[in-house]
């Protein structure tokens, strides 16, 4: 990392940002072309889960290659100057790398899809067999990572 004075070594602090975040980017391999998708998410720690559709341009790319870097990011103010060289943002931001795969497991299943109702707000969660079935889960298991801030 370039500015090392902005660099976020303490794992709690990176934990805190990605649980304050309501969108996680993942970027793929799409032969030689990236291909980012933004998508809701859920976090345990050292996964991230998340719900798609049984087929997709996005699971195709998994399928060919499972590895993906993903990054959250929080814009908490805007700084203004007299001149346009003077402004900048106060930020914190996580980025990493891991592998994706499908799980197939219902009860996996659930506990994943689970996690990502728990990252917007609900503790209740029911899941019908049917709905299991039509949908889905994807785990993003976390290799490297990384946070940034400017405070």
């Amino acid at each position: 990392m370039r500015r090392n004075e902005r660099e976020i070594k303490d794992r709690q602090a990176i934990d805190n940002i990605i649980r304050r975040c309501q969108v996680c980017r993942i970027a793929l391999c799409d032969g030689d072309q990236p291909y980012i998708v933004p998508l809701s998410f859920g976090y345990d720690g050292d996964c991230l889960f998340f719900h798609a559709a049984l087929e997709g341009r996005k699971i195709d790319l998994i399928r060919k290659n499972n590895r993906a870097a993903f990054e959250f990011d929080i814009l908490n103010e805007i700084v203004t100057a007299g001149e346009a060289c003077g402004w900048g943002m106060r930020y914190e931001s996580v980025m990493g790398t891991g592998r994706m795969e499908v799980v197939d497991k219902p009860e996996d299943k659930s506990r994943a899809l689970a996690w990502i109702m728990c990252q917007y707000g609900s503790t209740e969660h029911v899941f019908p067999e049917q709905m299991l079935k039509k949908t889905l889960v994807l785990r993003l298991t976390i290799l490297t990572i990384s946070g940034k801030q400017r405070p």
